[in-house]
């Protein structure tokens, strides 16, 4: 366990080891990303623009977009070690993205649908597409 309140850095798209980027994705058991590391070593080129969090020299947090930097922004990934959630990493990493961001149109993100999730993104003021009288559609290859 970590210690109650440590203390965080932020980084913005600074390089980030491949391993050290696996044993995030692996610590939230996201494997559609770990059970491809050819494509996963290209997930931060493939980014429009990223900030990770760190504890010392450990990778706690990361938030990943991609987009055209003009009119849209999909915020990807926004993932949190176990040990280190509830520490408020997971709100300065959406922050620092949302600040970074004020120029773009329409900023997209796709999650998991419980209560704690909504409630989290309810915070920065998103909303579901059917709240704003819009429908999502999605196409996903789960094996690739």
């Amino acid at each position: 366990m970590t210690q109650n309140n440590p203390i965080i850095t932020y980084k913005a798209n600074t390089p980030i080891d491949y391993d050290e980027l696996n044993l995030l994705y692996e610590s939230v058991e996201w494997t559609g990303y770990t059970d491809f590391p050819d494509k996963m070593r290209k997930l931060l080129e493939g980014s429009s623009f990223y900030i990770s969090a760190w504890h010392t020299n450990l990778l706690v947090g990361l938030i990943r977009a991609v987009g055209d930097e003009v009119s849209i922004l999909y915020i990807q990934d926004l993932l949190i070690r176990p040990d280190y959630q509830r520490m408020g990493i997971g709100r300065q990493l959406m922050e620092g993205m949302l600040k970074q961001h004020t120029h773009i149109r329409q900023i997209v993100l796709m999650t998991d649908d419980t209560e704690k999730t909504a409630a989290f993104y309810r915070t920065f003021n998103f909303q579901t597409t059917q709240e704003m009288g819009g429908l999502a559609f999605t196409k996903t290859n789960m094996n690739r």
